[in-house]
């Protein structure tokens, strides 16, 4: 007989009633967390479009919108005052309370100084050694930061150079140092009107402007670059003997730039009263760089850094030579790889550590036929050092580049001004989108770096007498 089964309700525990309520929370929840995810990308896609669209944007290079990018207090820094338009200017206000008026009279007002003269300045600048604004902020700190600026004759870039760094945070703490290897009153002019931290000028005394008709300039005797060897041990020329690997003879435009940087980096570390006991970070400037506002900022926390990130690294680096940054994604990244002359001379600091390791190299450095002190720099980490030079360097860069011209390049239009405006531009836009100053660094993995051997030289330093010159400039004050 089949016993008939009757159902018992069970009791109710409200387990299937809080198993509903888990599954209709978890279905909000990732509903949530997609919404949030596509408003995220979506942001992200829009900020990165929009700062793309204002960088595609036609760069406004004119000088009325350039200048209004800068703060009017700095307008000084970037109207341009000859030394001849100032003595017309004071002649012409002579002649209105005079009553007389010689237009011919005014432009003899001012003569630039002859070889002699300037030569003079040079001893004169050189042996006293002024810091200017001293009073105001006080003697360099044992941890401020130097910056040295290696100047020639592109005021007009100078200019520019000033103001960004006269915008850059905690620039009031540094010592700025502005060496040149061209006497310049206009130039000097400028330097000295700087009133926003402490400045001092050097300057290279072997120049080919002070040695125009002898070595280091152009000797009449030298050997035509070109010319062949049999031909000049026959016409007994210059160096005859010594050309340099490719065959050529020196071209002394080309030797200048690498004596001067050697002479510089010694005179800085080894011979100045202010400098020789410094033991923080000294960044190195050419005249044609243009600086973020955070600059200094960033090289400390890089400096503070490198124990964590980076403990094998002697050089911090802030500069680069891409075309286009990409401020969103790399605002606080950096990466680590060891010193690369062509990718890593731009905006790069050491300090008397690292200066002393490379100064007992001094004759790998002076010796090696290439004419560019980078690539000897180069040269000198590979063949010399016990461990090669590394380098921390900013993803994002803070120090660019914007000069159109230089010794290996020539345009047309030298003065232009598109690539300031475009520099100008992509840096408003990172400071409007809050990508400058980050709190913290982190460290992203090094594109790959070919293991390339050693390429030779790219010449034009074969001449003994650059050898020499270079060689006696390393001598210290104590030493000499």
């Amino acid at each position: 007989m089949r016993v008939r089964k009757i159902p018992l309700p069970l009791p109710n525990t409200g387990l299937m009633h809080r198993k509903r309520n888990t599954y209709y929370m978890r279905v909000v929840l990732c509903a949530a967390l997609i919404v949030f995810i596509l408003m995220q990308l979506n942001v992200f896609s829009f900020t990165d479009s929009r700062e793309m669209s204002m960088l595609n944007e036609p760069t406004n290079d004119s000088i009325d919108a350039m200048l209004s990018m800068v703060p009017s207090v700095l307008h000084k820094f970037l109207t341009p005052k000859s030394r001849n338009q100032t003595a017309a200017a004071h002649m012409q206000q002579n002649s209105t309370t005079s009553g007389r008026y010689n237009s011919s009279s005014y432009t003899d007002y001012y003569h630039p100084p002859n070889i002699s003269e300037i030569k003079q300045q040079i001893a004169k600048y050189n042996e006293l050694q002024i810091v200017l604004n001293e009073d105001t902020y006080g003697p360099l700190q044992n941890d401020s930061v130097i910056i040295v600026v290696q100047v020639h004759t592109r005021i007009t870039y100078l200019r520019h150079l000033i103001v960004s760094l006269a915008q850059a945070k905690d620039i009031s703490k540094t010592l700025l140092i502005f060496s040149h290897d061209y006497y310049d009153d206009d130039i000097n002019d400028l330097v000295q009107t700087i009133d926003f931290c402490k400045v001092i000028q050097i300057f290279y005394p072997y120049s080919i402007q002070t040695h125009p008709n002898e070595f280091p300039g152009v000797d009449p005797n030298d050997c035509p670059r070109d010319m062949k060897k049999d031909q000049a041990i026959a016409r007994k020329c210059n160096n005859a003997l010594y050309p340099d690997l490719y065959g050529h003879y020196r071209e002394a435009k080309f030797t200048q730039t690498k004596h001067h940087w050697w002479w510089k980096a010694n005179r800085v570390f080894d011979q100045l009263d202010v400098t020789r006991y410094h033991t923080g970070l000294v960044l190195f400037l050419e005249e044609d760089h243009y600086v973020a506002e955070d600059f200094l900022y960033l090289l400390e926390m890089m400096q503070s850094s490198t124990g964590s990130l980076c403990p094998q690294c002697d050089i911090l680096s802030l500069g680069t030579y891409l075309k286009t940054f990409n401020y969103y994604t790399y605002n606080s990244k950096v990466e680590v790889m060891p010193w690369i002359s062509s990718k890593h001379n731009m905006g790069f600091a050491f300090n008397r550590s690292t200066w002393s390791n490379i100064r007992k190299c001094a004759q790998h450095f002076c010796f090696y036929d290439d004419y560019n002190w980078d690539w000897s720099l180069h040269y000198v980490s590979q063949q010399c050092l016990q461990k090669k030079l590394h380098a921390m360097i900013v993803k994002g860069p803070r120090v660019f580049h914007i000069g159109e011209c230089g010794v290996h390049h020539k345009k047309k239009n030298c003065e232009s001004n598109q690539v300031i405006a475009k520099v100008q531009q992509v840096l408003r836009i990172a400071r409007k989108s809050k990508q400058l100053f980050p709190r913290s660094l982190s460290l992203t993995a090094a594109s790959l770096v070919k293991k390339t051997k050693l390429r030779k030289g790219n010449g034009g330093w074969g001449d003994r007498r650059d050898h020499q010159l270079c060689m006696n400039m390393t001598k210290s004050i104590n030493e000499s």
